[in-house]
This record gives structure tokens, sequence and C-alpha cells, in this order.
């Protein structure tokens, strides 16, 4: 499933949840990451992006 945020730049960025395998905290605000090296950095707070990619239940459960 995809979801919407916004991009450190202020564009919109459509992501698909079940590809992240890593999220982190950063000053711009939420870094994620992309399996072979790839990762954008959203304006959203960690908490917010976590919530969204939980209602994707594109996760199984562990």
């Amino acid at each position: 499933m995809f979801i919407k945020l916004t991009g450190a730049d202020r564009t919109p960025i459509v992501i698909n949840a079940s590809q992240v395998t890593f999220i982190s905290q950063v000053d711009e605000g939420t870094r994620l990451r992309f399996g072979e090296g790839r990762s954008t950095t959203v304006i959203e707070p960690l908490e917010e992006v976590m919530d969204r990619l939980n209602r994707t239940l594109s996760f199984p459960d562990t």
C-alpha cells in the first residue's frame, strides 16, 4: 500500500510502505530507508510516520 508524505523540500512524496526497511529521526524530520541504499527524508515526525505505516497493514504480525 502507498502512503503520501511531505518531503524535506515541501514536495509530496508517495512511498510503498512494504519497501521501508528502516526509519530514523533526523533534524529535518524522519528519514525512511529502503533496500539498495535508497532513502528519503520527510517533515512528518517519527510517531506520525510510524502510525501511518502501521495503518497500511503492509507488515506481518511478529
